[in-house]
């Protein structure tokens, strides 16, 4: 896709007005491949380090854009506007419960990934014509809005910094945090399919005391596997970023 956007480029300079206009609208109407894969169950850890490998592949020009959708076991990771009293348990309970603490490079304060969760990490290169975080925010909100929809829930996207999320009245369904350099996107967002929700109670979950978390399990009664929900988020994510999908097995990641 990018050798065509060169090559309408190119051809914008030599071109007759008409043929002109008529490369502009291919142009601009042409969509940018995107590969997007299911992982599965994948420790944060490694996940991170996955994230860092395509960035970098994509920072080179190495690669495409990538959507990376799967689950963590139990883990809590910290934000960069995170505070320590965020986590309100010890480390005895933490073993006792195999779960795992990360600080992440990511916006936002602390939250929540395990089982039942479809965890989504963009790697998009946001450049020339998507630089605008807030824009790009507000997108991930809306492909997640269009999910919940399609499973009987009705959502909206928060307008405000600190409800940022995707919400069902006043229960928090979706949370999202993202990192951007050089305008290339990584981290995301965090879905509750079926996800057991008492894990939010032993932390102020995205710095917010008291707030209710909810599922699709909990709001509409359904426990739709993560691999079928994560093609429904690829779907709209394609439909939202304009892109054109391409579903790769792990083993072709950053290819």
């Amino acid at each position: 896709m990018k050798r065509l956007t060169r090559f309408c480029g190119f051809a914008r300079t030599r071109l007759g007005s008409d043929e002109k206009r008529h490369e502009y609208n291919c142009r601009v109407s042409a969509r940018r491949l995107l590969r997007w894969s299911y992982l599965g169950s994948v420790p944060y850890e490694r996940a991170t380090a996955l994230q860092r490998d395509v960035r970098d592949r994509l920072d080179k020009g190495e690669t495409i854009d990538h959507l990376l959708l799967l689950e963590h076991p139990h883990v809590f990771t910290l934000g960069r506007s995170a505070a320590d009293d965020d986590v309100l348990v010890d480390r005895q309970w933490l073993a006792s419960h195999d779960v795992e603490v990360f600080e992440s490079d990511r916006g936002g304060q602390v939250t929540y990934h395990g089982p039942g969760q479809l965890v989504g990490y963009p790697i998009v290169d946001l450049n020339p014509d998507r630089r605008d975080v807030r824009r790009y925010v507000r997108d991930l909100q809306q492909v997640l809005v269009r999910t919940l929809e399609d499973y009987g829930v009705s959502a909206t996207g928060a307008g405000e910094q600190a409800l940022i999320g995707v919400w069902s009245g006043p229960r928090k369904v979706a949370s999202i945090g993202v990192h951007l350099s050089r305008w290339i996107t990584t981290h995301g967002f965090a879905l509750n399919v079926t996800t057991d929700l008492s894990f939010f109670e032993r932390i102020v979950p995205c710095g917010l005391p008291g707030a209710r978390m909810a599922s699709i399990e909990s709001l509409a009664g359904s426990r739709p596997e993560l691999g079928e929900v994560a093609a429904v988020v690829a779907r709209h994510f394609g439909d939202v970023f304009e892109r054109q999908l391409e579903r790769v097995e792990p083993a072709g990641l950053g290819d």
